[in-house]
């Protein structure tokens, strides 16, 4: 394969594994499930590929499959801000393909990834003939509302320990991510990039919320031990 193609060249039919992970397949009817089949597809991003790029017109709603992805937006100083990752099983840009504007945001790939497209033209057939998928996409704008509204109160938020604990409860959400399940494959400098600080103040908040009884290192991940506190509790621990 000529490694210079683009992520949108590189894109081919999905596997039957990787539509196994594609949540929303399971809420259409077999007719709905056919045409939604037959129009997806996957693309193998490198790390640093984009997925979309701010101004670029809709022309897929876009899901992961497998890796990470990191949703951004750059300032008039040109500086970026990390909004939020994306971990495996999430679907994202249901707002912009409803509304078929430009992208007001970068995804890009943190590492090798399998990103799924289906058609914009697809997407709005079935928001026209899916009940289910109406469902699906109505959960998922729910879920995003809640989402977007914790971010505001992480940049709002003085202790990184909290910082840290609320980016991990919004990584683990089973409704956006099903596919992340209690274990989120992910390094500490991947999970840097996304909270906005150092590596190694990361890595200090972790063993943090490890001693909490929050999460577990374990080897190329996390374990979620108590999703509540990651949530909710204040972890008003000692600054290091």
């Amino acid at each position: 394969m000529n490694q210079d193609l683009s992520l949108h060249q590189r894109r081919r039919p999905p596997t039957a594994e990787e539509l196994e992970g594609i949540p929303w397949l399971a809420a259409l009817r077999p007719g709905e499930r056919e045409r939604a089949v037959a129009a997806l597809l996957v693309g193998d991003a490198k790390a640093g590929d984009y997925v979309c790029r701010v101004g670029r017109p809709v022309t897929y709603w876009f899901g992961l499959v497998e890796g990470l992805l990191k949703m951004s937006s750059d300032s008039a100083q040109g500086q970026t801000m990390t909004l939020s990752g994306v971990p495996p099983g999430g679907w994202f840009g249901e707002g912009t393909a409803l509304k078929r504007e430009p992208y007001r945001y970068n995804i890009q790939a943190l590492r090798k990834s399998v990103v799924a497209g289906l058609p914009i033209d697809t997407f709005h057939w079935l928001l026209d003939h899916s009940i289910g998928f109406n469902r699906f996409v109505m959960n998922q704008l729910n879920e995003r509302l809640g989402q977007f509204i914790a971010a505001r109160e992480i940049d709002r938020l003085g202790s990184p320990d909290v910082r840290v604990a609320r980016s991990l409860a919004a990584l683990f959400n089973p409704v956006l991510y099903p596919g992340v399940g209690e274990v989120l494959r992910i390094t500490q400098q991947e999970l840097a990039y996304l909270v906005g600080l150092s590596r190694q103040r990361v890595n200090e908040a972790l063993a943090a919320l490890q001693a909490q009884g929050a999460i577990r290192v374990e080897y190329g991940g996390l374990r979620v031990l108590d999703l509540a506190a990651l949530r909710f509790s204040v972890f008003a621990l000692q600054e290091r």
